[in-house]
């Protein structure tokens, strides 16, 4: 007697799956947002690794790096220092992983809406203008997509299905899409015309923003500059000459000065890179 075997499919795994990040954020717990920053990290980075490796990761960077450190050295601050910068290192690549993923879906978005436009025109149901757009849209915008649309095929509503698809990607612009079509679903319209003047409004945005980048490239690069100067300094002193950051901190006006700088320079990158983010934001 013949029998038929199902074999699981993989890339089905986490289709139904409501909340693809592990913390929600919206306690007023520091811990809870901190976890919530560093799943949604993960997660629009496109990087198929689980935080709690990603944690790992930096833990074993940071313990290999202070170890070689504490080897030539053997110092202890110059060892915290080092470890320190082993830590953040992995967090470090995958903000400028998500950046440049972000950046390729940003240019990506005008021609899959045109596409999509184009495939509303032939008079196709929105659910197969979206699996064809799908198809058709490489990644990493693709990828998404062809998640959303997975989700459609197994039943779930266009709202449900395309919930999620702001968060994965981290763009404003998404969630401006998602919402035309939702409201299309809902109340009806002319989706080709809202298609188009969406497309149009994108490519102009980044046709803007490059002009911003342009002109403000000399004042960034010198924000950026001033941000990393100082610990650049203190790390050169401290690796050059050891002693030096330890008589230092003997006495109390150099613990009060140096820990009043690391203070004044923490807020000072924030605001600057809250202003960089602001100004860049998508």
């Amino acid at each position: 007697m013949a029998t038929d075997v199902i074999t699981p499919q993989p890339e089905f795994a986490g289709i139904l799956r409501q909340q693809e990040t592990f913390a929600s954020g919206q306690g007023d717990d520091v811990g809870e947002r901190l976890n919530s920053w560093f799943d949604r990290l993960m997660l629009q980075a496109g990087m198929e690794i689980a935080p709690a490796m990603v944690l790992a990761l930096c833990l074993c960077s940071g313990a290999t790096v202070g170890g070689f450190v504490f080897v030539a050295q053997e110092n202890l601050l110059t060892t915290a220092l080092a470890s320190l910068l082993g830590f953040i290192l992995p967090l470090i690549v995958a903000m400028i992983v998500r950046s440049r993923r972000q950046t390729t879906m940003m240019n990506q978005l005008p021609p899959m809406i045109d596409e999509l436009a184009r495939a509303a025109k032939t008079g196709r149901s929105l659910e197969s203008c979206l699996q064809l757009v799908a198809e058709d849209t490489p990644a990493p915008l693709g990828t998404e997509l062809q998640l959303c649309t997975r989700r459609l095929a197994l039943g779930m509503p266009l709202r449900d299905a395309l919930e999620q698809l702001p968060t994965r990607t981290g763009l404003v612009s998404t969630s401006v899409l998602v919402t035309a079509l939702t409201v299309h679903r809902e109340t009806g319209g002319d989706l080709v015309k809202v298609l188009e003047r969406l497309s149009q409004t994108l490519r102009d945005r980044l046709q803007f923003q490059g002009r911003l980048r342009a002109a403000t490239a000399a004042s960034r690069a010198t924000a950026i500059l001033m941000i990393a100067l100082p610990p650049a300094v203190l790390m050169f002193f401290t690796f050059r000459d050891p002693e030096y950051f330890n008589n230092l901190m003997t006495s109390q006006w150099g613990r009060t000065a140096t820990f009043t700088a690391l203070m004044l320079e923490f807020v000072g990158a924030m605001w600057v890179m809250r202003i960089l983010r602001n100004s860049q934001r998508t």
